[in-house]
């Protein structure tokens, strides 16, 4: 896992729908799925919330934490959605790169993320394994954690 794909709202791009996407190629195997190279890489301070915080829409910050009204109103938002429907946190992912460091934390996610079959990264917004589990996904196109 690579730092870049670590957003500033705390996002792992890494285990992003879209950017696995991208990896598995999945376009190539009869999806419609839409690319992202991950928010940095795109020359995005962050897709979630770039667009409606000064602070992040101008880079004065690489991570949320480093602003003086973390947690903002809008990643506590973002957050709750997150924890609810996807099993991630990105407040909490911030405060575990606050506290323990980046690499830490990406090695951390690496173990936390990475499916049991094949060694690649599960998704964050299924579950599911884009490389080892696509037939379940081309079965259920809108899959979601644990429903068969």
């Amino acid at each position: 896992m690579k730092e870049k794909l670590i957003a500033p709202c705390g996002m792992n791009c890494g285990v992003c729908v879209s950017y696995l996407a991208m990896k598995n190629n999945l376009n190539k195997h009869g999806f419609k799925k839409v690319y992202c190279k991950g928010c940095l890489p795109r020359g995005k301070n962050c897709l979630h919330m770039g667009n409606q915080c000064e602070v992040l829409g101008k880079g004065l910050v690489r991570f949320c934490y480093e602003c003086k009204d973390f947690p903002c109103k809008r990643l506590k938002a973002l957050d709750k959605r997150y924890c609810t429907k996807y099993h991630m946190s990105m407040i909490e992912n911030l405060r575990a790169i606050k506290e323990h460091g980046i690499e830490n934390f990406l090695r951390k996610e690496e173990e936390k993320w990475r499916c049991p079959d094949c060694g690649n990264m599960i998704c964050c917004h299924n579950g599911l394994c884009l490389n080892c589990k696509i037939d379940r996904l081309r079965q259920n196109k809108k899959y979601r954690w644990g429903e068969e």
